[in-house]
Parts: C-alpha cells; sequence; structure tokens
C-alpha cells in the first residue's frame, strides 16, 4: 500500500509504483493517491482532493476520515506485506500506527519536517515505523538515538529532473527570447494566496530591474488552471513590462534562466540541481506568519541552506521580501562574479551528492528486503 497526500508525494509514489510493477509484475499495488498513481498501476482507495494536504472545509476534514476508514478496513482485511508512507504526517502517522496493530511493515518515505517543526514528532515517527527512507542527507542523524533504521535514499526530485531532455537553443526560440541576453525566471508559486502576495512585489522588482538592466528578459510559467478573471490585471502588467509567459513547465523555464527569483518551495530546490542562481522569497498572511515563527526550529527555510546549514541562497522572508531587496539581490548574483561562481560551486556540489543516489530503486529494494 502507497499513501501520498499531496502532488509532490504523488509523482514519488507514480515513480515507485512503475519499479515495483517492473520487479514484480503480478504485485497487488493499493493506495490513496491520484491520476499519476493509478497510471502506474496503484488501485486507488480514496484520491488527493483540496482536504490532502490541509484541513479547511467540513467536507474535506469528512474526505480524510472516509479516507482513513477504508484504509484502515482494508489492513484488517487485505493481506499487505508493506505500507509505504509519504510526508503527508497527520494523516500518515495514524495509517502507521494501524499498520502496526495489524503487524503490518511500515516504511516511511520522505519523512516528516520534524527538523523544522514539532521535534517532539521524531519519537512518534521512529516508533510507528520499521525503516525510514530520508531524502536528505542530515535527516539519519536525527533519528540515530531512536531505535529505527533510517537511511539516506536520495530525492526523487533528482530523478524526475534526469527524465527531462532540454535542448535550450529550441526552448529560448519558442519563448520568443534573444540568445544573447540574459534571462530572469519569475516563479512567485501557483497557489491563491502566493499569487496575491508575491506577484505585486515582484512587479514591482522587475520596473527596478528594467531600470539598471534593460538588457534582462524575463521569463514566468504559469500554471494551466490559473484563474486568468483574478489575475488578469497583474498578468497584463506583467505582459506590458516585457515578461514572456510559459504554460507551466517550470523545469523547462528554470533550465534557460541566468537568474531567477523563486517562492520558497520545490522549484527553489530544483532550480538549484539545474545550476540557476536564485533568490528565494516568501511572504504569509501576518497572522499565519506571527503563529509559524514561533514554532519553527530552523534558521533557514531553503533546502539548499539547510543542507549546507549555511545561507548559500539569499531568503527573504515576509516584510524582508520587498521590491528593492529582490531587485538587488538579483543585480548583485549578476554583477558580482565571484559571487555567482561560488554559488553555482556550490549547486554543482549539491547536486553531486544526490547524483549518486537512486532513490526509487533503493526505496523498492528496502521494501524487498522489510518484507523477504
Amino acid at each position: 500500500m502507497i499513501i501520498a497526500g499531496e502532488s509532490s508525494g504523488e509523482l514519488y509514489g507514480a515513480m515507485l509504483a512503475r519499479r515495483l510493477k517492473e520487479l514484480w509484475p503480478g504485485l497487488l499495488l493499493l493506495g490513496i493517491g491520484g491520476e499519476k498513481m493509478e497510471a502506474a498501476g496503484v488501485e486507488l482507495l480514496s484520491t488527493i482532493n483540496s482536504a490532502f494536504g490541509g484541513i479547511g472545509a467540513l467536507s474535506s476534514v469528512k474526505h480524510l476520515i472516509a479516507s482513513y476508514k477504508k484504509v484502515k478496513e482494508v489492513l484488517k482485511t487485505i493481506r499487505v506485506d508493506a505500507v509505504v508512507l509519504i510526508d503527508f504526517p497527520d494523516f500518515n502517522l495514524k495509517v502507521a500506527k494501524a499498520a502496526k496493530k495489524s503487524g503490518i511493515k511500515v516504511l516511511y518515505y520522505v519523512s516528516p519536517q520534524v527538523w523544522a517543526w514539532r521535534m517532539g514528532r521524531i519519537k512518534k515517527v521512529a516508533r510507528r515505523s520499521d525503516v525510514i527512507a530520508a531524502i536528505l542527507p542530515f535527516e539519519p542523524e536525527i533519528y540515530e538515538k531512536e531505535n529505527v533504521y533510517c537511511e539516506f535514499v536520495g530525492h526523487p526530485i533528482v530523478e524526475e529532473l534526469n527524465t527531462h531532455i532540454i535542448d535550450k537553443e529550441a526552448l529560448i526560440k519558442e519563448f520568443s527570447l534573444a540568445a544573447d541576453r540574459p534571462v530572469v525566471g519569475i516563479l512567485p508559486g501557483s497557489r491563491a494566496g502566493e499569487l496575491n502576495r508575491h506577484l505585486p512585489v515582484l512587479i514591482d522588482a522587475i520596473k527596478i530591474m528594467k531600470l539598471r538592466h534593460p538588457e534582462f528578459q524575463y521569463l514566468i510559467p504559469i500554471a494551466p488552471n490559473l484563474d486568468i478573471a483574478t489575475y488578469g490585471t497583474m498578468l497584463t502588467e506583467l505582459e506590458s513590462l516585457g515578461v514572456k509567459f510559459a504554460d507551466g513547465r517550470a523545469v523547462e523555464v528554470l533550465s534557460i534562466c541566468d537568474l531567477a527569483v523563486v517562492k520558497s518551495g520545490t522549484a527553489a530546490f530544483q532550480a538549484a540541481l539545474i545550476g540557476v542562481p536564485i533568490v528565494v522569497i516568501y511572504k504569509m498572511a501576518p497572522l499565519d506568519y506571527n503563529i509559524i515563527k514561533r514554532i519553527i526550529e530552523v534558521k533557514y527555510i531553503n533546502l539548499v541552506n539547510l543542507i549546507y546549514d549555511a545561507p548559500i541562497v539569499k531568503e527573504l522572508i515576509q516584510e524582508m521580501a520587498v521590491p528593492e531587496a529582490i531587485a538587488e539581490e538579483l543585480i548583485k548574483l549578476h554583477e558580482d562574479v565571484d559571487l555567482r561562481n561560488e554559488t553555482l560551486d556550490k549547486f554543482k556540489r549539491l547536486r553531486e551528492i544526490f547524483d549518486q543516489k537512486n532513490p526509487t530503486n533503493r526505496v523498492a529494494e528496502l521494501i524487498a528486503e522489510l518484507t523477504a
């Protein structure tokens, strides 16, 4: 059984499902996920919807409860050899408890971010898991005192990046860009709150950069499901500033960028792995930020900085994420050759750490060892 609660976890679940089917074609795969996992051969017990990744409306809570009851029922009635849990801790830790109670082996793939907040969960995650497949190199040390096997298997996002065949020349032509001018990627996020908070400051940052470096070109990947009616005014202003649009395809966009400003998250890590100097931004609703800053237990929010335990990437968070600072930091990366080269060297060494790993294959091997 493979359980994923949001889109990136579902992608990793689908990659794992395909590998398991290659190794054992007759294997029955059950789980919670979406279209990708279903296409990879997983018989879905429940699907990802708006409930997964957060709890809001009553219908979302009902969906979560119904999904959990279905999983629990299956664990009692079908001989499940192993449960693979992918992140999504509030739901998956309950599943882990039920699985252990039924004597079923539990592998936690993409461990909850216990190092960032709610450190007290470390013991719970360890107690309810037989094996933890960690995707970050510092995570095994966190679990070493907890009497559970934890192995750094690598990050599946690197595997996914390696599947992209990039033709930079063709992409530059497709996006109507000039080959001899720097390209700045603008990745504001895809959620409504992120777009509402990030787009206005990014528009003003572009205006500042256009005065300082008129040769810069700008490219922004737009989520295919973006509500044009809601963001039409901002998109029109971006277009008037000469910004080019791409229909999603963040990896392709980043692959042809010389610089990028990226919302903190998966895309920022992808940019570093691809080798694009970045400035990371994030703005939250003031009330949410005041709550989060009281419970967060790390110095950085970007994975590059967390792995190096050093400020390799500039983070502009909340009141620091203003147009002047964003423009200044991007221009510094462009003009300061030593800083740029030092940053790219750190990114290259980071990529080498992960390129040595094959997480999907290793997790499949761990499942085989666990169920032997």
